[in-house]
């Protein structure tokens, strides 16, 4: 059982950064693909980023590639979202989640962080 906690969010004005941290515990944090998805209210939960069990492979969503960063260090068993330019669509419930492959699809991640919520204000 991996038990992954979120950290990072609050709230922050359009065009600022934020940096979100997940760690994780219980597990073998290498050998999962590590994602990050988010919720607005009202809304599907949506995916947003991934990484590579080594870090060396990442994918992202169309809406926030080129302002969003995912990064993970197996030695403190944390992945990390580095979120700049931010806007207020942005603003959401962000989750972080684990898997066995590389996926986008919510019902391919095994573990859950309870989540950390990130609010942009215009």
């Amino acid at each position: 059982q991996v038990r992954m906690v979120e950290s990072g969010g609050g709230l922050v004005q359009t065009g600022d950064s934020l940096r979100l941290s997940c760690a994780a515990s219980g597990g073998t944090f290498s050998s999962y693909f590590m994602g990050w998805f988010r919720q607005a209210p009202g809304k599907e939960r949506e995916f947003v980023a991934t990484i590579g069990m080594s870090g060396g492979v990442t994918y992202y969503s169309t809406s926030v590639k080129g302002r969003f960063t995912i990064s993970r260090d197996n030695a403190k068993n944390t992945v990390y979202l580095q979120m700049n330019s931010l806007r207020p669509e942005d603003t959401a419930v962000y989750y972080c989640a684990a898997a066995l492959l590389t996926a986008t699809r919510t019902d391919l991640y095994r573990y859950w962080g309870q989540g950390t919520q990130v609010t942009v204000s215009s």
